[in-house]
């Protein structure tokens, strides 16, 4: 008989664990408090129902071709770059494709999830649920928690001395919806990240004016990159991330911030990411340009708040306030689970592989989504599920709970002693956290034997965009049509674009051009960086500590600026 497993939410991460559900024989029930999929994507005028919605105007910052799921490409004509409505439109095309609608229950809460006395013979789950005010109770097998990150808005009003003295108008970004409320009015938005950005850009077109105020200051990276391809596909190149592996992180970073200064002067618009602070990346193309024209004034932290003004850091003063929107973002919550599971599913640095709590007797609860990358979240995800219904299932092991407490427990120590630090915050390296997950279930794809057996594919693994299809290669869950969905990515790329054909105009260079005059060069070098990869790893490291070898200042190239790991939503 197949397992029961009970999946919570029906965003992103939820669709993705009911099909990985069915792909494994297992039996997905959907809990989703609200009357349709999508999560955060199905758009509402307001925020009533406690849901955190997009905005009216979100754009994706992830292109197409980076964020689908791996066996379910976006259509050709879709845009690279798609409003909130085209995105909803796609997780309708994929629901409906494979059948996900069925194993979903809307407008249904969960109220608590426990164990059953015999968890440690059966690992169950009691899952109690309300629908219309009538409770419910089911025993399940196995839980897929699929919440995600916009759970709990995080407003830290104690944190902004005087703000209860303020007799404007105060709101999360949460309720933020359109921009025609704040007609004419000041307006200061408090923290810049992917949100406080968008926000305060559409603002400005309607508002009297816009503060942004920003603790640490950002990197502002637009979302096309040279000749106007997507820029994660010209960045997230697995050839990159080997370099970017071997070269000082020092080095990369210098390089980095001297390339993109050349782009945007940081400093000159006060954006500069403020010393000892951790590195901070957004993706907003009009940003400059309000700041260019004094639409948008950038400001440092907030120090007080009067009745109708506020006091910077600096000393500087704005006044007659009208609104103060916070773009402080979300904080992790699961009201459903008891301590202290509650808590290790909340804590980062405990999680094994951001996946799995590790005081679980028996491993049948998963989080999914709980992640930050330097990629698409939907591609992360989508993984997660594919290693958890296969862990649920018995075809992969995790390691026994008191070695990974224990695990845990020393790391925890160590940062808090200083020893390493807490990255529980930074984001993920996109392709070695995938190809981490994708090494658990079998579907990493070995590059030295494609070499051998498709060097064509082999080429465009390696050297083109990391995109998802190329976890559907070889292993569990094989997609025949990855192949070609690799092959094809460009040309799905360049389709919408293509709206005005221009006779005679020459063709966008791809890396099939490149091939033909340093193919067999690059090709043999490949095969052998990849072939002594782990030797080269740690000879290069070794010589290369505490300085930078005169060699590698003139292997520099122009984009190696790009080589470093990029925030996206």
């Amino acid at each position: 008989m197949a397992k029961k497993i009970a999946v919570i939410g029906a965003g992103v991460s939820g669709l993705s664990s009911i099909k990985c559900c069915l792909d494994e024989n297992l039996e997905p029930t959907c809990f989703e408090r609200s009357s349709d999929f999508g999560g955060l994507w199905k758009y509402a005028e307001t925020s009533n129902d406690g849901m955190t919605r997009v905005y009216r105007s979100l754009v994706t910052n992830v292109c197409k071709e980076m964020s689908c799921y791996s066996d379910f490409p976006f259509q050709e004509d879709y845009p690279n770059y798609m409003s909130h409505e085209k995105f909803w439109n796609y997780l309708r095309e994929f629901a409906e494709h494979f059948d996900l609608l069925k194993y979903i229950r809307f407008k249904t809460t969960v109220c608590s999830v426990t164990q059953r006395p015999d968890f440690s013979e059966t690992g169950q789950w009691d899952v109690v649920t309300e629908t219309n005010g009538k409770q419910d109770r089911a025993v399940f097998d196995a839980v897929m928690v699929c919440t995600g990150h916009f759970l709990s808005p995080n407003l830290p009003l104690e944190s902004f001395p005087g703000i209860h003295k303020f007799q404007g108008q105060i709101l999360h970004s949460q309720e933020y919806r359109i921009p025609d409320p704040f007609q004419d009015k000041r307006v200061l938005v408090v923290g810049l990240g992917n949100t406080g950005g968008d926000i305060a850009v559409e603002l400005s077109q309607r508002a009297a004016q816009v503060v942004l105020s920003t603790r640490t200051g950002t990197w502002v990276i637009s979302r096309s990159s040279s000749g106007g391809y997507p820029f994660n596909m010209m960045n997230t190149r697995r050839w990159y991330n080997l370099i970017a592996r071997v070269l000082p992180s020092r080095f990369l970073s210098w390089n980095q911030e001297r390339q993109m200064n050349k782009i945007l002067n940081h400093e000159n618009y006060g954006l500069t990411i403020t010393k000892g602070t951790k590195k901070k990346f957004i993706v907003n193309d009009e940003l400059p340009f309000c700041i260019l024209c004094g639409k948008v004034a950038v400001k440092t932290s907030v120090k007080d708040f009067t009745e109708t003004s506020v006091i910077f850091e600096d000393g500087t003063v704005e006044t007659n306030i009208d609104v103060v929107i916070f773009a402080t973002g979300y904080r992790f919550s699961f009201p459903f689970l008891e301590e202290p599971l509650k808590s290790l599913c909340t804590n980062k640095v405990i999680l094994y592989k951001q996946v799995f709590p590790p005081n679980l007797e028996r491993t049948t609860l998963a989080i999914i989504g709980l992640i930050g990358l330097t990629g698409s979240i939907l591609a992360g995800t989508e993984l997660q599920a594919r290693w958890a219904t296969r862990v649920f299932k018995g075809l992969c092991t995790i390691p026994p709970s008191q070695k990974l407490m224990a695990e845990a427990t020393k790391k925890e120590q160590l940062i808090k002693r200083g020893v390493i630090k807490d990255t529980s915050k930074d984001k993920l390296n996109f392709i070695s956290y995938l190809d981490e997950l994708a090494a658990c279930i079998g579907s990493k794809p070995n590059i030295p034997f494609l070499f051998i057996t498709d060097p064509r594919l082999a080429w465009e693994v390696f050297f083109g965009p990391c995109t998802p299809y190329q976890y559907r290669l070889v292993g569990p869950g094989k997609w025949s049509g990855a192949r070609n969905a690799i092959l094809t990515q460009w040309d799905r790329t360049i389709k919408p674009l293509k709206t005005r054909i221009v006779t005679n105009s020459p063709e966008p260079a791809s890396l099939s051009r490149y091939l033909k005059a340093w193919g067999p060069p690059v090709l043999l070098a490949s095969l052998l960086l990849i072939y002594k990869y782990s030797l080269f790893l740690k000879l290069v490291q070794y010589k290369l500590q505490g300085r930078i070898s005169p060699y590698l200042r003139l292997w520099h190239a122009p984009r190696i600026h790009e080589l470093a790991n990029w925030s996206a939503v």
